[in-house]
């Protein structure tokens, strides 16, 4: 996916990623970034109980004012529609992770975790930034 405008969010100091519960949100958007370890970010069989690693950032998502987290650019890109659990969100990310390398290229450090509500129903989406080999 190539992502035309930059993403902004409002730092939030509370929210678990995987915990989320729409009900308690009011329809905001809720981004959440990971910083993976640079042992499992490349390899094909990446360790699950290390993933998806560090929790660097969780905001609300702004249409100004906000700090930007995930910039113009291209990103390896999964959605469903629903929220997942953390095992479905690893999953996932493997998934992702897997098909990038497949195709030689080299996915980035970060992992964006994002839950939005659209088209009548709320959307898990992962993002993640990489270069081609």
């Amino acid at each position: 996916m190539h992502l035309l405008s930059p993403l902004c969010c409002v730092p939030l100091e509370k929210g678990e990623p995987f915990d989320f519960r729409p009900d308690s949100v009011a329809g905001e958007e809720r981004v959440f970034c990971f910083e993976l370890e640079e042992t499992q970010r490349l390899s094909f069989e990446p360790d699950k109980d290390k993933l998806p690693g560090s929790l660097v950032f969780r905001g609300i998502t702004a249409s100004a004012g906000g700090k930007e987290i995930i910039s113009i650019g291209d990103y390896l890109f999964a959605q469903k529609r629903k929220i997942l659990s953390r095992k479905e969100i690893i999953t996932l990310a493997v998934e992702i992770q897997q098909e990038a390398l497949w195709q030689r290229l080299i996915p980035g450090n970060n992992l964006y975790l994002r839950y939005l509500f659209e088209d009548n129903s709320w959307v898990t989406q992962l993002f993640r930034p990489y270069r081609e080999d």
